[in-house]
């Protein structure tokens, strides 16, 4: 059965009670001057708004069910252990995840640690590229916050790891897609980690109220994704994983397309030069919880940086007038497509303010 393509038309939008465009952002408008500021007189209305956009493209997300896992091996790495583990969905799958907690006794008035999701970039290697000594060079993040005494769980998202198809290649999507027609990826990898929060919470000695997630390209826009539709995020990092619209010569990477789709629904779409949201608006649904955002002058496959710094600057208008304007710290580098040491460590201080200090 051919997939129906769901349009914004296909949601039911909350009338607003404000000055504020009704569907769609006209594209050549995007690029010319920027979408108009988020209205602030009645930010529940207008975030309601917003994620009934969102939703119309993203898809029926299912709730997390009770956690559920199986571990399947166990290894001590010296200052952690690594569990390996797989858990339940609410879709009927399981989630291969590496599970790493801290070798030292827990430590502080509560006994009990802050938990971060640790979301990978696009490697072939999934969650090993983070988890592991194997891991690339400015990649391996997972690996540094259980060293500094956070318990990390990092799962594989769709097709990276252990969940590429065999005979497949890596971050081929068509197969979802064809057999989700009322989800999208981005959907399903929000699910994903949705019901990764709930697996980490229930971990034993980790505090469900100090829960954290953090990535770098596919994982940082994963990880505000998911702060975004989940409030148990209490803090999130992002490095190089925002974007806008605006600017981008390449929005078709939001859709469909052969390699690794995003949003399905959003070809007819941006075929007709329009679409229904800009992204510093999802970002702003993250408000007014702390969030940490890198940006580099020189990423090459977001190379539209001052459209993204100005998207940037349109959600921290949404933190200020909720009052909450120092929660939100965002850094520009002039490097390419990375996550560079002294970033990390910037963020990996972010997470200790919010996550530990006074815990």
């Amino acid at each position: 059965m051919p997939q129906k393509h769901m349009t914004c038309a296909d949601a039911v939008l909350p009338t607003p009670a404000h000055r504020w465009p009704a569907m769609t952002y006209s594209l050549a408008d995007l690029h010319a001057s920027g979408p108009p500021p988020i209205p602030m007189e009645n930010w529940p209305a207008t975030r309601a708004e917003i994620n009934a956009r969102w939703n119309a493209l993203v898809g029926r997300v299912p709730d997390p069910i009770a956690p559920r896992w199986d571990e399947t091996g166990r290894e001590d790495r010296g200052s952690h252990t690594r569990i390996h583990l797989r858990y339940d969905t609410a879709d009927g799958d399981q989630v291969p995840a590496l599970l790493l907690v801290p070798a030292e006794p827990t430590s502080g008035p509560t006994g009990v640690r802050p938990g971060i999701l640790a979301l990978h970039p696009t490697s072939e290697d999934g969650k090993d590229d983070i988890a592991t000594e194997h891991g690339r060079d400015n990649r391996r993040y997972a690996l540094e916050l259980v060293e500094r005494g956070y318990v990390v769980l990092t799962p594989d998202t769709i097709t990276a790891g252990e969940r590429v198809a065999p005979g497949s290649e890596p971050f081929r999507t068509a197969g979802f897609v064809a057999t989700h027609p009322d989800l999208s990826p981005v959907g399903k990898m929000i699910a994903d980690h949705r019901q990764a929060l709930s697996v980490l919470a229930a971990v034993g000695g980790v505090d469900p109220e100090r829960l954290g997630a953090i990535g770098h390209s596919l994982g940082g826009y994963n990880a505000w994704f998911l702060a975004g539709a989940d409030p148990r995020v209490a803090a999130v990092v992002s490095s190089c994983g925002f974007a806008t619209f605006a600017g981008d010569a390449d929005r078709y990477r939001w859709g469909e397309r052969d390699w690794f789709s995003h949003l399905p629904a959003l070809n007819p779409l941006l075929d007709d030069g329009v679409v229904p949201f800009e992204f510093s608006e999802i970002l702003a649904l993250v408000a007014p919880r702390p969030l940490f955002s890198y940006l580099a002058v020189g990423d090459e496959y977001f190379p539209h940086w001052r459209e993204c710094v100005a998207g940037l600057d349109r959600a921290h208008q949404v933190y200020d007038g909720l009052g909450a304007g120092d929660q939100m710290i965002s850094w520009i580098g002039h490097g390419g497509h990375d996550f560079p040491e002294h970033v990390r460590h910037a963020a990996y201080a972010f997470m200790d303010r919010n996550l530990r200090e006074g815990r």
